[in-house]
């Protein structure tokens, strides 16, 4: 009898030999599903990739049909217009594709990311250093509703601090790659705000390395757009490298908001924590968040733990919430995940009604001190005043499709999912 080998998407995968694993009595069995969230083939070349069907798992909760010319269009990746604050110790530039500094991340894992490695012509590289806080906003409003591809550079120096706002607004039909080099002793928060027209496609990689004792905190508030992909892979490869990943989303009728994280841990004594919450209103309102963490065998005294909250406002919304975790060695303080969707919490509207508050304004208050955990780790006031007043205009824009019921039990699906909400 011979025994199969286990096998990786794409057509320059290496075969490697899986132990224990033979065909199946009923034939017609010939490949092994990757075994760890580490060995996912991945590839700068799109023709790498295979044609998506929807079935992947890194696409099954995503319309790819709306998607196909971000996938396997053609695009545009020719630079664009970028507005900057001038700020002390940073630099933003446009370098070519053969620069160093592209690449030294990661690799696309998925054919759109891969896409977009393939198609842009220049990168815009950010580089911040300095040990004096200071805070840069980075804007892009006319991307115009062409596919377009783009690529994006942001280097930490070692021992710099900094807050880096990365502000998407206007009409978009984007795929990207975004790469952030996070230097020995650095203190960087990264926010990627995206608040696109209603109709803007948003798909994006975000590849991140995490230096020597350095900590980052990467923020990701998707409030506008039809569909919004960010998905955040943190690499933890030096000892002392410390990660918060932080999301918020608001997701309304028709709009699909998704974010697929993963935090690999591959080094001595390294730290992360994963928190994102997120509120649906309105008839096919949907958010999906998957939560990947992978502490491999060299990361002994790792500390890591994630979790998933989303609140249902209105009956008709999904929301799929799935945390993985991986250990591969047994020396760690600690390891955890968590999911959670679920209603309004009837004690609380009571609670609040009793003393004299109405239920309109009782349910907004409800929203807002469930939402305000991630708005106030954010670090930067006028930008925490901004969302608080963006969060208002999203509950005040569902008022009209919000019933005085609370809503039935919404569909979800996910893991440790409970009707309850714990704020």
């Amino acid at each position: 009898m011979t025994i199969p080998i286990a096998t990786t998407t794409g057509t320059n995968a290496a075969p490697t030999a899986q132990h224990g694993l033979k065909a199946h009595s009923d034939g017609g069995w010939a490949t092994v599903p990757v075994q760890t969230r580490s060995e996912r083939f991945a590839s700068f070349d799109v023709a790498d990739f295979p044609a998506v069907t929807g079935r992947e798992a890194v696409w099954k909760y995503t319309p790819v049909a709306k998607l196909a010319d971000l996938i396997s269009g053609s695009l545009d990746g020719s630079p664009y217009e970028v507005q900057s604050s001038a700020t002390p110790d940073v630099t933003v530039e446009w370098i070519d594709r053969n620069d160093a500094r592209i690449g030294s991340v990661g690799k696309p894992e998925e054919r759109a990311s891969a896409n977009a490695w393939s198609s842009f012509e220049k990168a815009l590289a950010v580089t911040v250093s300095g040990e004096d806080e200071k805070q840069v906003v980075i804007t892009r409003s006319l991307l115009g509703s062409a596919p377009r591809a783009a690529h994006t550079v942001i280097t930490a120096k070692p021992f710099s601090r900094a807050i880096v706002i990365l502000e998407n607004t206007g009409a978009a039909k984007l795929t990207e790659n975004v790469e952030f080099v996070i230097g020995e002793s650095a203190q960087i928060t990264i926010v990627s705000l995206q608040e696109w027209d209603d109709d803007a496609v948003h798909l994006a990689s975000h590849f991140v390395e995490v230096g020597r004792d350095a900590v980052l905190k990467h923020v990701v508030v998707s409030l506008g757009g039809s569909i919004v992909r960010v998905n955040p892979s943190a690499h933890l490869g030096s000892e002392g490298g410390d990660v918060e990943l932080l999301g918020l989303y608001f997701s309304d009728s028709g709009q699909h908001l998704e974010q697929q994280v993963y935090v690999f841990h591959d080094a001595p004594h390294t730290k992360s924590r994963v928190n994102y919450k997120g509120a649906l209103q309105g008839e096919g309102a949907r958010s999906v968040w998957i939560g990947d963490v992978l502490i491999g065998h060299s990361a002994p005294g790792t500390d890591s733990y994630e979790q998933n909250r989303n609140l249902v406002l209105t009956e008709g919304t999904r929301a799929d919430s799935v945390p993985n975790l991986e250990i591969e060695t047994g020396d760690i303080l600690g390891a955890g995940h968590a999911s959670a969707t679920g209603r309004f919490d009837d004690e609380q509207l009571f609670y609040l009604q009793a003393r004299g508050i109405r239920e309109d304004e009782a349910r907004r208050l409800v929203v807002r001190g469930f939402l305000v955990e991630i708005v106030q780790k954010i670090g930067s006031s006028e930008l925490q005043e901004r969302l608080q007043r963006a969060i208002e205009a999203e509950l005040a824009g569902g008022q009209a499709t919000e019933t005085s019921q609370v809503p039935e039990a919404p569909q979800v699906t996910g893991t440790a999912q409970q009707n309850g909400m714990a704020l």
